[in-house]
């Protein structure tokens, strides 16, 4: 099974989570474009989605399910999203696609967080996937050298604007082996968006594509 037919495994069995009548928080990414083929399914069933990024509410219309703003809905049974690491405690480290602002913002409105991933976004200690900082244009130079000072050889991510209108610091060459705290560190500095450690909002369910099928782990 190729890696992209573990992700398509992992997608599809999110449907299991999706409630009629509800509306559905959906993330970003080529797992959780899995997911939203899945969901065309069951669009006659659901009210509409949140998305939380450009290229997310795009596919969703494509199809035929509305999609509502965040400030629209008190709150969301579930969001469905990937990861680019994932480590034992649920821990997650995204923002790949650039959309970790909004992706933050959905999975905080949202009762259960399940996370689609193929089974290579294990790991045990966060930070072999490069960890993106979501920066106010003006303070790049400022963020990169606190970033440095916290461990870090961050990058800036050419040629990408967020869908918010700012860049992206890539941090490279990080052991992060208290996630919670690098995350409050980080997000703490002034010029910082939102650093892509979901730690304080972690997931709830796993479901994870392998070889043999998707794999459900909980907490």
């Amino acid at each position: 099974m190729t890696q992209d037919e573990m992700k398509k495994t992992a997608g599809w069995a999110a449907l299991e989570y999706v409630t009629k009548g509800s509306i559905v928080g959906v993330g970003t990414g080529s797992t959780v474009n899995h997911f939203i083929d899945a969901l065309e399914t069951r669009k006659d069933d659901i009210k509409g989605a949140v998305s939380s990024s450009v290229a997310s509410t795009e596919r969703l219309k494509a199809i035929g399910i509305p999609v509502f703003d965040a400030n629209e809905v008190d709150m969301l049974d579930i969001y469905v999203d990937g990861a680019d690491e994932i480590n034992p405690d649920f821990d997650m480290i995204k923002g790949g696609g650039a959309a970790l602002t909004r992706e933050k913002i959905v999975a905080a409105i949202a009762q259960k967080y399940v996370c689609i991933v193929d089974n290579t976004k294990q790991v045990d200690v966060l930070g072999q996937f490069p960890l993106p900082v979501e920066v106010i244009p003006m303070a790049r130079s400022y963020i990169g050298r606190e970033l440095v000072k916290l461990g870090g050889d961050p990058a800036y991510r050419e040629g990408v604007i967020t869908d918010n209108g700012n860049i992206i610091l890539d941090v490279h060459n990080m052991s992060i082996t208290d996630p919670k705290a690098m995350e409050d560190a980080i997000n703490a500095l002034p010029g910082v968006v939102t650093v892509g450690l979901f730690a304080h909002r972690g997931a709830d369910v796993l479901l994870m594509g392998t070889p043999d099928g998707a794999v459900t782990i909980t907490k």
